[in-house]
């Protein structure tokens, strides 16, 4: 929550931290709140109510306002709730999967190119994730969309496996753009590389947690 701008021009000794700019794809953390406690409480409730309220329902349209969520409140203020949640959880695993959805939305054709060029040598993945042929831009779209819509109105650990399997193509589109990029733009290359990484460890702990969901385990 903002300060009360009366009180800016006061000299305070402490103000709350607000989560710096994010770019989905690069899963950077954000700045915890001040009580780390309460905050990880409020994530898990948060997380529950959304998850249970979801596929509590059968009304289609709760489940798309559900997806859009981020879109509608802003993927910083999802992040300052459930972004600092650890992967194994379940406010981190909803975290996941929309910031996933957020690369997707805010970049399709730069998500697609990733996704064309890694299902080349990933079909196991590919075809797990679900998109449609050819993978473009809004082929990209509706395919997380629908993933993260089968979270409410599907199986949940099967949303996260999709999840993960998206991630892995993602991950080896980003390796194959790194090596053709490396003998022109080293610093590039290095920086698809450690993104390509790091998706690989986020499909990880995404196969993790769906099979902690089936053991009942994921809260």
């Amino acid at each position: 929550m903002n300060a009360n701008p009366a009180r800016q021009h006061q000299a305070a000794p402490f103000r709350h931290h607000k989560p710096k700019p994010f770019a989905p794809i690069d899963f950077e953390p954000f700045a915890g709140g001040p009580d780390p406690a309460r905050v990880s409480e409020a994530a898990h409730l948060a997380a529950q109510a959304l998850v249970h309220h979801g596929r509590g329902s059968e009304d289609p349209q709760v489940t798309e306002r559900l997806v859009k969520l981020a879109d509608k409140e802003g993927l910083e203020a999802v992040a300052e709730l459930w972004s600092e949640s650890p992967a194994h959880t379940l406010p981190g695993a909803l975290w996941r999967l929309y910031a996933l959805r957020a690369a997707v939305v805010n970049d399709p054709d730069r998500m697609a190119s990733y996704f064309a060029a890694g299902r080349r040598t990933a079909q196991v993945s590919h075809a797990v994730a679900g998109a449609a042929e050819p993978p473009g831009a809004n082929e990209l779209r509706a395919m997380a969309d629908s993933i993260l819509s089968g979270a409410f109105d599907g199986e949940f650990d099967v949303a996260l496996e999709r999840t993960a399997a998206f991630c892995r193509v993602i991950a080896l589109g980003q390796a194959e753009h790194a090596h053709d990029l490396e003998p022109s733009n080293d610093k590039h290359a290095r920086r698809l590389t450690r993104d390509a990484g790091q998706l690989i460890k986020t499909a990880e702990d995404l196969e993790s947690s769906a099979k902690m969901w089936r053991r009942g385990e994921l809260d």
